[in-house]
């Protein structure tokens, strides 16, 4: 198996035909304006020093050398496919906000581990101790969307959580009712199987209806457990790519957002979850323990090895194409040029 941590960027691989097409017409253009000068070979035997090959020798050099740094940015990793087994275990959605309060502070300190930060580190704990379970990921903000649907590949998702941002969602807000709802439409329909949501957020709903919602996954049989992060005392949310700026609100006052635990409370309550605060030392156990009380039914699991990183390879390819490019010169080499290879002396 073989993937990349940041596929998106391998656009940037259209980069190298791009600079490739512009050094062409850029020859071409030369081309045509030293003919204005006189005949190809005369105006070349004014230059001996010249090299008509080195140029395209360089350019090509550079280009594979982009290419390969383009790929070290995607970061290659490679795993093997394991096997199949027949497990027992439950499935399990996270509905994980990506609303932009969730880069604020998840601590008093407004400059701490950001909320969205703290969540993936927990998550990713989490999913180690959830080898032989199904789980599935919705995120939402003002709306929500399935990341990735029910899957036993817990290599993949561990890298779907690495890229989790607010930029991923258009509308932004905290609906945590559709955030619920879609994640109940993700399980299977087996009744057999026992279902949990785990909701992270700031518990700042600013659609509402999300204890009725949690109340209809409850009624069909599946447990919502709610992590809560954020402090009761608030903290101001960052502007994305502005250093050191905060949203304020029509008035110019600094907006600061707090973990609702009142109403996280309450939908776990109407779940028949649990509340757990992400800052505290036992979530994760609290957690994992709860999702064990759950019954196991059995299913078939998939499992990948973890992916070896492969970029240090093409930084290497990249690296000794410059350092061939360096001692490549444009001009024709004057010592070599004295030397003749041919003749008897």
């Amino acid at each position: 198996m073989f993937d990349f941590a940041n596929p998106y960027l391998l656009y940037l691989l259209w980069l190298v035909p791009v600079f490739a097409v512009v050094y062409w017409l850029a020859r071409r253009s030369r081309a045509k304006r030293l003919r204005k000068f006189g005949r190809p070979e005369v105006i070349a035997s004014l230059m001996p020093d010249a090299s008509r090959y080195k140029p395209a020798i360089k350019i090509t050099l550079r280009l594979i050398a982009l290419a390969a740094l383009v790929i070290v940015l995607a970061r290659p990793r490679a795993g093997e496919k394991e096997h199949d087994e027949t497990v027992a275990g439950i499935e399990v959605m996270i509905a994980f906000d990506i609303s932009n309060s969730m880069l604020a502070s998840s601590t008093d300190d407004p400059n701490g581990t950001s909320r969205l930060d703290r969540a993936r580190l927990l998550l990713e704990k989490l999913l180690g101790r959830l080898h032989n379970n199904k789980v599935g990921l919705v995120i939402f903000a003002g709306s929500a969307k399935v990341q990735f649907p029910m899957t036993t590949d817990f290599y993949t998702a561990k890298m779907y959580l690495s890229e989790l941002n607010p930029s991923m969602m258009a509308y932004q807000g905290t609906s945590v009712a559709e955030a619920i709802s879609m994640a109940m439409n993700g399980f299977s329909p087996d009744e057999n199987v026992h279902k949990a949501i785990i909701l992270i957020t700031d518990s700042e709903d600013h659609e509402g209806d999300a204890v009725e919602a949690a109340k209809a996954a409850a009624k069909a049989g599946i447990q919502v457990d709610v992590v809560g992060l954020g402090s009761a005392k608030g903290a101001p949310i960052p502007m994305p790519g502005r250093n050191g700026e905060y949203f304020t609100d029509n008035e110019g006052k600094m907006v600061l957002t707090t973990l609702n635990e009142q109403l996280a409370t309450e939908i776990a309550d109407a779940g028949d979850g649990i509340f757990v605060n992400g800052a505290s030392s036992d979530a994760l156990d609290k957690l994992a323990d709860r999702l064990e009380t759950l019954q196991k039914s059995e299913f078939k699991h998939v499992t990948y090895s973890a992916g070896a990183e492969q970029f240090p390879l093409f930084a290497w390819i990249a690296l000794v194409f410059l350092v061939i490019d360096l001692f490549v010169l444009d001009r024709k080499n004057n010592i070599l040029r004295k030397i003749n290879f041919f003749s008897k002396k």
